[in-house]
């Protein structure tokens, strides 16, 4: 026994391997947030970004398991998720410049821990729910379960930046994953259902794609207006 969890059982371990497999998958996205965020720094500073990111998030989104059910529910909420989405996506297309200095370094390594954490808040509304499904209400073992899956997304992201760094067509397509999630998650917004009724599932993949295409537009533009 190990924190009243039966470690010789094969519920614990199917239960385990659900948690594992579904965090994951579902935080395919969030890996592709970290690396963009940290894609910038310098590889001292990105590695402890991505590290530290990666951990706060998964402790945040312990407790947004917790309490995912009564969030969801709650009106407005997702449209100020889209809102988020639709900034940290723009923000992480245009870039930043690595700048010289320590006090520049950390500055920028902080950032990227703020943004990280952020969008994985936004983006882990829907996930967590599975993610807590699968623990089927034992808190030890969502706890287990999310902490061993933070070396398999940190190594997901670090793998991220040094692509990135090859194929800088990867960043347009992880800002338009957050576009692309914003128009999503604004059409499925309790408030929203209320007001113009139930929305289509190709109503809510429309407004996802027109997500992406602003947030691809928007950023580039602001990078071509800041480069002139």
């Amino acid at each position: 026994m190990f924190l009243g969890l039966d470690l010789s059982s094969a519920a614990f371990w199917s239960a385990f391997g659900s948690i594992l497999i579904a965090n994951v998958v579902l935080s395919g996205d969030n890996a592709v947030v970290i690396a963009m965020a940290a894609r910038t720094l310098k590889p001292e500073q990105r590695g402890k970004a991505i590290f530290f990111g990666s951990a706060a998030a998964i402790v945040m989104r312990i407790v947004l398991t917790i309490v995912a059910i009564r969030l969801l529910t709650l009106p407005f909420l997702k449209i100020i998720g889209a809102g988020l989405l639709t900034y940290i996506g723009v923000d992480l297309l245009m870039g930043e410049g690595d700048g010289d200095g320590e006090a520049t370094e950390v500055s920028g390594m902080f950032n990227a821990i703020r943004t990280i954490l952020v969008a994985d808040l936004v983006m882990s509304l829907d996930n967590v729910l599975a993610v807590a499904a699968a623990a089927q209400g034992n808190m030890p073992l969502l706890v287990l379960g999310l902490l061993v899956s933070v070396p398999l997304i940190v190594f997901g992201a670090s793998l991220l930046t040094k692509v990135m760094e090859r194929f800088p067509i990867i960043i347009t397509i992880g800002a338009a994953l957050l576009g692309f999630l914003a128009g999503e998650m604004l059409l499925t917004d309790p408030a929203v259902g209320q007001y113009i009724g139930a929305v289509s599932e190709t109503t809510v993949k429309a407004a996802g794609l027109a997500g992406a295409v602003l947030v691809v537009a928007l950023g580039n533009w602001l990078q071509r207006r800041g480069n002139a």
